[in-house]
């Protein structure tokens, strides 16, 4: 049970109206909402910020923003947020199964990562978790490959699903059904080519899968 109560329908009309933004479509608000509209000062602040982060204008294309979020909710051991977005994102950037375990229990070494800028980004990731900086060395490979204003992205994208775990992991938010958790991707089959999509519980059904439209903040664009 979450430590800090969710909002239950029927909601005010100035709640209801926030998560309605929230959400894409007509899809029911997911917990953590729920959870932010307790305070709607807040909340109604931090949603214009999540637009832009989960949005058209960031300068990091959408595979590269999710396997930023992805590595920062798994390095925060926050398996709520980091399923909606495997639910929700996965199969539309195209992650393989290995690339989702490596994310969780890997590292850019990691066989599957066969693209330079994205193995840059989970050591950035990692090295701002670990260090709250980046190395001089890092940031110059960094900056070979992304330019200012992709790297002013990333470093804010990480500190946002920073708190964003923060905030889901310690008030014990439910997990949202039919989300994946860590553990489905523990092992990789026998058989495993590399190229199949993922587990059912990390494929959204097609109510989750709004094309372009962003979630977690995003509401319609």
């Amino acid at each position: 049970m979450s430590r800090i109560a969710l909002l239950e329908p029927p909601y005010t009309d100035q709640a209801g109206a926030l998560l309605a933004r929230m959400m894409p479509g007509d899809a029911q608000p997911i917990g953590l909402f729920r959870m932010f509209a307790r305070n709607l000062s807040m909340a109604g602040a931090m949603h214009g910020w999540g637009r832009y982060e989960l949005g058209r204008q960031l300068t990091l294309t959408m595979r590269e923003r999710e396997i930023v979020i992805d590595r920062t909710c798994a390095r925060c051991g926050c398996e709520y947020e980091w399923g909606v977005h495997m639910m929700t994102f996965a199969e539309r950037v195209e992650l393989t199964r290995e690339q989702a375990m490596s994310l969780v229990h890997g590292g850019p070494g990691d066989p599957c990562w066969t693209s330079e800028p994205e193995r840059l980004l989970i050591l950035a990731v990692d090295m701002l978790h670990e260090r709250s900086d980046i190395d001089d060395a890092l940031w110059a490979r960094l900056a070979s490959v992304f330019d200012d204003l992709q790297l002013l992205d990333l470093l804010l994208l990480c500190g946002w699903y920073h708190a964003v775990s923060f905030a889901a992991r310690t008030a014990r938010i439910p997990h949202e059904p039919g989300t994946p958790r860590f553990s489905h991707f523990t092992e990789v089959p026998d058989d495993h080519t590399g190229e199949e999509t993922l587990p059912a519980a990390a494929r959204a059904d097609t109510t989750r899968h709004i094309p372009d439209t962003p979630l977690a903040f995003g509401g319609s664009q």
